[in-house]
């Protein structure tokens, strides 16, 4: 078989993985979503940030505490 026909093949099987990808359980999903706004997307960042902040000085303080039980 010459590289042609493996390509047709591959596509193929790609499709058809993927053919069937709106019509299942996450296909209502993808269908009702949509690109966040300007403002959504700042209020999402602005959380993480906060979240990874706060983990971050969790965890400083663990170490800051066992450092001080056991220096």
């Amino acid at each position: 078989m010459d590289i042609v026909g493996k390509s047709w093949e591959i596509q193929e099987k790609i499709e058809e993985r993927f053919k069937g990808l709106g019509k299942g359980k996450y296909g209502r999903v993808l269908k009702m979503s949509r690109k966040p706004t300007g403002e959504e997307y700042r209020k999402t960042i602005m959380l993480a940030g906060l979240g990874v902040i706060l983990i971050g000085m969790l965890g400083f303080g663990i170490y800051w505490a066992a450092k001080l039980i056991r220096p």
